[in-house]
């Protein structure tokens, strides 16, 4: 099978298959969406589970590796894996990062995550809607993204060590601005392997998309989250 996002061929009814693909690709991150507030809403509710999950490194450490397993399977693999194994791994990992992001329901207050999630949704939404319309071709911008996504990864390392407020700062508007710029880049990258996409090969690629975009999606939010957040004991 060629690769998913491969432009040697072109479907003979790319609109339509376009338009079944962002349906799909917006359903599944919706619905990973829901998944992953639901995890962390339950998780932040049981003092026993957030105990386990909180106060034993070796558990936490362990989720965010098999968060990275599952993310590295699904991309990776996806063309040796069916349709509904890659959506089936897909929301495993929502699962997973509910119960690891159920700690920002101890450390900010209800509000302000509800608050900072909709400005997130309202900016996500803005970008994505971009990304499909313009007529610019973004390769060029989302190379430099990705070096950017490894700047920032590298930053936060440093500053874990560091511990640098005016560096957290940075760090925090840099990555919203990162996470803007790639939410425009695969929705365009998405809607592009659209119209070259065997039609049999759709419900693969809005897996795929949609894993791409509830990345951004959920990064973009969490940025936002420490520069407008509340904290609960404030």
């Amino acid at each position: 099978m060629e690769n998913l996002y491969d432009s040697s061929y072109k479907s003979t009814t790319g609109t339509s298959v376009l338009s079944m693909v962002m349906r799909k690709v917006y359903g599944r991150m919706f619905l990973a969406l829901v998944v992953t507030a639901l995890t962390s809403l339950y998780v932040a509710s049981s003092p026993a589970i957030l105990s386990v999950v909180l106060g034993n490194r070796a558990v936490f450490f362990g989720l965010m590796i098999a968060e990275l397993a599952v993310v590295f399977v699904v991309s990776g693999m996806l063309n040796k894996l069916s349709t509904t194994t890659a959506t089936l791994l897909f929301y495993l990992y929502a699962v997973l990062n509910g119960v690891v992001f159920s700690s920002i329901f101890v450390v900010y207050d209800l509000g302000s995550i509800a608050y900072t999630f909709f400005i997130t949704a309202g900016v996500f939404g803005a970008m994505s809607v971009y990304g499909m319309v313009t007529k610019n071709d973004m390769t060029k911008f989302g190379s430099y993204c990705i070096m950017g996504l490894f700047g920032l990864i590298i930053a936060s390392i440093v500053n874990i060590f560091v511990a640098s407020s005016t560096l957290d700062w940075i760090i925090s508007l840099f990555g919203v601005a990162l996470f803007i710029g790639l939410t425009a880049w695969d929705t365009q990258k998405i809607k592009n392997a659209a119209y070259v996409t065997d039609p049999s090969q759709t419900g693969k690629l809005a897996t795929i998309g949609a894993l791409s975009l509830y990345l951004d999606f959920i990064n973009l939010f969490l940025y936002l989250l420490r520069i407008f957040g509340g904290r609960s004991n404030d």
